[in-house]
């Protein structure tokens, strides 16, 4: 399930395959989503950590005065919808989230003055030294969305509750006498509490929940580009963008440094722009890719129909933007666009440093005065890629008659609900995938006998109130997933239980979200030193399930004698929640693992697990998928007709938001140097996976 495995392993376990990431054999994920466990922190660290602090007052006093200053924006609780220039309204009763409440000091003094510095990751909550600046990306965005399902099932739960109040009163209502209460609970009922007033968007607690627990990723604003985000990056929200440091606040379009900047940065003059986000919010913005005429800030009409109503001032982001023409200093371009995959309604795609060239006053289209500023794409750098909002590979096939190279319609010769194709541009002649015969569901070997189907749940419909709920008290007394884009994963555990043939919900119990078969539309393709790879046509957000590793459910000592068989998959959940042979334990809770583990006190003992699964000659799309370093998939044990952790289904669900034609890769969590071969000699793969942490090793 999780972690490397430090025993040496035998040569007929080796996955191999053309000496590439196809190999499928014994395959483990070290879940690159858990947090290590935090270490006491160093005097020099804890100095660090002070000034990152001192840094964050120092950005809030810059939030003070933008309110003291601006009338044009007034975000306050319970109070009406808005929509500023690059983010649709706002629902209503949200609130702004806010740093950590700490004493307001002056910014602290920094020998550094080299507009590229580099912030040490000692300042970023579970970010380790040796990880590329891509894997803190990723871990910073993963944190991010960990807390923001954490917050939308928080909300569900409200809202449940809720509901089942508004029925159990309007049903009471009902039976009582026609009193002015009753009458008005019979024209609809008022509800226990106000589901819309109270509420408040799960990403902006998320990201607030960031700022207290210091795991911003940048807390200081910088001049450039950010370290892991390349041209080309795509944000599935302004709150994503905060959680990276990229631009530091959901709201505003513009991003600059204050006053309190000046003694890090001594031959500046402040403000100073770093960051612009382009949405087309502003009826007198100009977009010519390479060129932008860019609306300054303030004196927007906040309810969403583009116009200005008063007339803007230099101060604040227009200022800031001013002081780049005169010191020539470069501002980051985010343009945003539609999407319906983003739960925001947009995706944010980073297109790269622009020179802010000159700027000028005029009267804009509703006659009111507003400042304008020219931005010019930067030489150098990677092509412009905003036109492939969705994808920067390619574009996405909407028939079978556009596939290139396409060699096979469906692998899966009908068995799916949806066709997997295959395709092949790299053989000559091409050939499609052969030697295996596809198979939807895990076969069962002759020679193992599955548990019994353990008792369900009593729930009807759907489950709903996990204090009552079997299934859901069989996993920490809650829910593992949220209903929401078909249901989703809130966060990777030692082992999830869900819902099975006994229990008295239905089929659309969210608790049953890993048994409602394939959601994306998959290929498989050719690589030219990985073998087959797969990948998805469209988005897939973080937590969804992506499909099952299915095969032949055998002994693992049965697979002792069978030589060159590359996909191999050890069904090691047990060995895992007890941290056996160098595993990483997931559950923070000592007292979940020993529940979980009670019968099962005299077995298991062994790192190497009992059963295994053989997608060999009979397997599904599962088998198709290559390791990489830093993966976008995570296994995850599941548990639904039997509750017997050695014959868990072992499932893959997206670690990240995926884009459309991104390679679908896991870790299969080798140790360099565990694998020997037949002469005893230790055997080495080499990685050819390309993240930019790769280890150039498999094994």
């Amino acid at each position: 399930m999780v972690s490397t495995r430090a025993e040496k392993k035998s040569e007929s376990k080796i996955a191999t395959e053309h000496g590439g990431n196809g190999a499928k054999a014994e395959k483990k994920l070290r879940e690159s989503n858990v947090l290590p466990m935090q270490r006491r922190a160093s005097a020099r660290i804890q100095a660090k950590q002070k000034a990152a602090d001192e840094l964050i007052a120092c950005q809030k006093e810059e939030v003070v005065e933008e309110k003291e200053k601006c009338n044009d924006v007034e975000v306050k609780t319970n109070k009406r919808s808005r929509k500023s220039r690059d983010e649709e309204s706002v629902a209503e009763g949200e609130a702004v989230p806010e740093p950590p409440k700490k004493k307001l000091v002056a910014c602290p003094k920094r020998g550094v003055e080299n507009d590229e510095r580099k912030v040490e990751s000692e300042n970023v909550v579970g970010v380790s030294a040796e990880k590329s600046d891509s894997a803190k990306v990723k871990e910073a965005i993963r944190l991010f969305n960990k807390h923001y399902l954490h917050f939308v099932q928080e909300e569900e739960k409200r809202c449940g509750k809720a509901e089942a109040e508004r029925k159990a009163s309007k049903k009471d209502s009902k039976k009582a006498s026609k009193s002015k209460k009753d009458s008005k609970s019979d024209k609809g009922g008022t509800p226990p509490e106000d589901t819309k007033s109270t509420a408040k968007r799960p990403d902006l607690k998320a990201i607030s929940k960031m700022m207290e627990n210091n795991e911003i990723l940048h807390s200081q604003k910088r001049i450039g580009n950010i370290p892991g985000i390349e041209v080309g990056h795509q944000f599935y929200s302004r709150a994503e963008m905060v959680a990276v440091g990229f631009h530091s606040h959901w709201l505003n379009g513009i991003d600059y440094m204050g006053v309190c900047y000046a003694k890090t940065y001594s031959n500046y003059e402040f403000p100073v722009a770093v960051a612009i986000v382009l949405s087309g919010m502003y009826e007198d913005d100009l977009d010519n890719a390479e060129d932008i005429v860019y609306t300054g800030q303030g004196g927007h009409n906040l309810t969403g129909d583009r116009r200005q109503i008063r007339d803007q001032k230099l101060e604040r982001g227009n200022l800031a933007l001013k002081n780049c023409v005169e010191q020539c200093v470069p501002v980051r371009v985010v343009r945003g666009h539609g999407s319906s995959s983003s739960y925001s309604g947009k995706v944010y795609t980073y297109d790269g440093l622009y020179k802010v060239v000159n700027y000028w006053v005029e009267k804009g289209i509703s006659g009111f005065t507003v400042y304008k500023f020219r931005l010019r794409r930067l030489e150098g750098q990677p092509t412009l890629t905003t036109n492939q909002v969705y994808f920067t590979n390619g574009r996405v096939p909407q028939s079978v008659a556009e596939i290139r190279g396409l060699v096979c319609e469906d692998i899966t010769r009908g068995q799916e609900d949806m066709p997997i194709p295959a395709t092949n541009l790299v053989d000559d002649p091409t050939v499609p995938p052969t030697g295996f015969t596809y198979l939807k569901s895990v076969k069962v070997a002759k020679n193992v006998k599955l548990p019994m189907n353990a008792t369900g749940c009593k729930c009807k419909g759907i489950c709903s109130d996990p204090t009552t709920c079997e299934c859901a008290l069989r996993n920490g007394s809650d829910f593992p997933y949220v209903s929401r884009d078909g249901g989703r994963l809130v966060e990777a555990k030692d082992v999830v239980f869900e819902c099975g043939p006994k229990c008295g919900c239905g089929p659309d119990c969210v608790n049953r979200t890993s048994q409602k078969g394939l959601r994306y539309r998959l290929e498989v393709f050719r690589t030219v030193k990985k073998g087959w790879a797969v990948r998805s046509w469209d988005f897939i957000p973080s937590g969804a399930p992506v499909c099952e590793y299915t095969g032949i459910l055998a002994r693992t000592e049965d697979m002792d004698s069978v030589l060159e068989n590359n996909y191999i998959f050890e069904i090691d959940c047990l060995q895992t929640i007890k941290g056996l042979g160098g595993r990483e334990r997931r559950s923070q809770s000592e007292a979940f693992s020993a529940n979980i583990l009670d019968k099962y006190d005299d077995q298991g003992s062994e790192s190497v697990p009992e059963y295994c699964i053989d997608a060999g000659s009979t397997g599904n799309i599962a088998r198709f998928i290559n390791h990489c370093c830093e993966p976008n998939l995570f296994v995850q044990c599941v548990l639904s007709t039997h509750n017997d952790l050695k014959f868990a289904r072992v499932m893959l669900f997206a670690a990240d938001n995926i884009p459309p034609l991104q390679e679908l890769t896991y870790d299969y969590g080798y140790a360099l140097d565990s694998v020997l071969g037949s002469d005893g000699k230790i055997k080495q793969m080499p990685c050819y996976c390309g993240a930019p942490g790769c280890r150039k090793r498999l094994f």
